[in-house]
């Protein structure tokens, strides 16, 4: 464990270095520090080689350079122009307004962007091995180097080049447009932004940096889906409409009726009251309409995972579509607890559902029986399910085969990395007799997957 947590400290004091390096020198600083690196190995003997001589030289260049950016000192204010969500896999476009606040007009000025702190910690570093460590050599998987590059790659999620700035006049500002491509789902935080300028020689930057901390929620990947009929036929709520509006009961109104001893006060019609003398009241129908369940498999031992994410992009290309349509749809999953969130007509927005879903983690502490009693206490009032799931297991199976046997429709579609797209591969289960409502979806073809169904 001390030499694990050695290593961690290396891995993390390392990247850190490296992303230093990176930033403040120029590529051409960068070639100088090389050359002076190299020409400090080959000098180490000052009586058989000259090369001493280039170390010095490339030494003053280096340190004239880091002292010219050291004495950087511009005065600015910033403000970032976000969208309200991004989404992963597409163009993200925003604003940075910079305001030069000094007395002196700069130029040559470039913007970096500030996130939060990709490296992971010690916990995270020990329990997540690398996708197929198991096949690298003893070496590898002792000191775990690529384990480290793997979480890094899969925390990292919005990576924005420098952008250009220009020059700025005292009292001006100048507005940057950036674009970038989110690669990942989820809460994407800024903490500030850095604003550098390159010493005279252009190898070093000098480097102010403002707090500006604010997030950015990007949207999983959609895939587009054929028109497909769910399943399913409209059903009673208990509450009806007005249960979606949040508002009081949820009925419907028929009609006018004369007053019943037993009926509540508020269904009295004041107004034909009025003109018969006699009380009046309204008479509702209770309401009937589609209910549909999206239920995310979100069981795995893996804390990051390409068929989760594509599970969740599949999950997100549902609701977006079921969204739009006259019904609800429940989205549940199972995270720290069980999850169930209602959108559709006029109880939630489509967006707050796939802002829902970028931020699933996968539960790594659960049964899948949790999620299959989420689902059968709300059975009852479903009219029909939409099944992403992980695997095709027996307590997936016993899921699946108990919503049939109570006779609520069931489209389901398995994400796997099996290279089997057709229904009739393996064994169906309880879905043997309605293999047209089965589908499996490979990981990095699920675009080709959907359009099947």
């Amino acid at each position: 464990m001390i030499i694990k947590r050695s290593l961690y400290h290396a891995f993390r004091g390392f990247f850190g270095f490296t992303r230093w390096m990176g930033r403040r020198f120029t590529p051409a600083g960068l070639l100088v520090v090389f050359g002076l690196c190299f020409s400090a190995f080959l000098g180490l003997d000052t009586r058989r080689s000259l090369a001493y001589q280039i170390f010095t030289l490339l030494a003053c260049l280096v340190t004239l350079a880091v002292s010219a950016g050291i004495l950087f000192r511009g005065r600015f204010q910033a403000e970032r122009i976000l969208p309200r969500f991004g989404t992963a896999g597409l163009p993200l476009n925003y604003r940075v307004v910079i305001r030069n606040t000094g007395p002196k007009p700069l130029s040559n000025l470039l913007l970096f962007e500030d996130f939060e702190d990709p490296r992971p910690d010690f916990r995270t570093f020990l329990e997540n091995p690398e996708p197929g460590e198991a096949r690298r050599n003893r070496i590898d998987r002792f000191l775990g180097y690529y384990r480290w590059t793997w979480l890094i790659s899969n925390i990292r999620r919005t990576p924005i080049r420098p952008r250009a700035v220009g020059s700025i006049p005292p009292g001006g500002q100048a507005t940057v447009a950036v674009e970038t491509i989110p690669s990942r789902r989820g809460v994407h935080r800024f903490t500030g932004l850095s604003i550098g300028r390159p010493d005279p020689l252009g190898l070093f930057l000098g480097m102010v940096s403002l707090s500006l901390p604010q997030p950015l929620v990007v949207l999983p990947r959609r895939y587009p889906l054929p028109p497909i009929r769910l399943p399913g036929t409209r059903k009673y709520q208990s509450g009806g409409v007005a249960l979606t509006s949040s508002v009081g009961d949820s009925e419907e109104f028929i009609s006018l009726r004369d007053y019943r001893p037993g009926d509540p006060l508020r269904r009295i019609h004041w107004k034909s009251w009025a003109k018969t003398g006699r009380p009046v009241v309204k008479e509702y129908q209770s309401e009937f309409y589609v209910r549909h369940a999206l239920i995310l498999d979100t069981f795995q031992e893996a804390a990051f995972s390409p068929r989760f994410e594509e599970a969740v992009s599949v999950a997100a290309s549902f609701a977006f579509t079921v969204g739009t349509q006259e019904s609800l749809l429940d989205l549940m999953f199972i995270g720290p607890r069980a999850f169930c969130f209602t959108s559709g007509r006029s109880l939630g927005e489509v967006n707050h559902t796939l802002e829902i879903l970028a931020s699933v983690k996968p539960c790594r502490d659960r049964s899948f029986q949790t999620l299959t009693a989420l689902v059968t206490e709300r059975a009852p009032a479903l009219s029909g399910c939409i099944c992403v799931l992980l695997s095709w297991d027996e307590d997936r199976k016993d899921m699946i085969g108990g919503l049939r046997r109570i006779g609520i429709p069931v489209l389901v579609l398995v994400v796997s990395d099996v290279d089997a797209f057709d229904a009739d591969t393996g064994d169906l289960g309880p879905m043997a007799d309605a293999p047209e409502f089965f589908h499996r979806l490979k990981t990095g073809r699920i675009g080709e997957g959907l359009a099947r169904l």
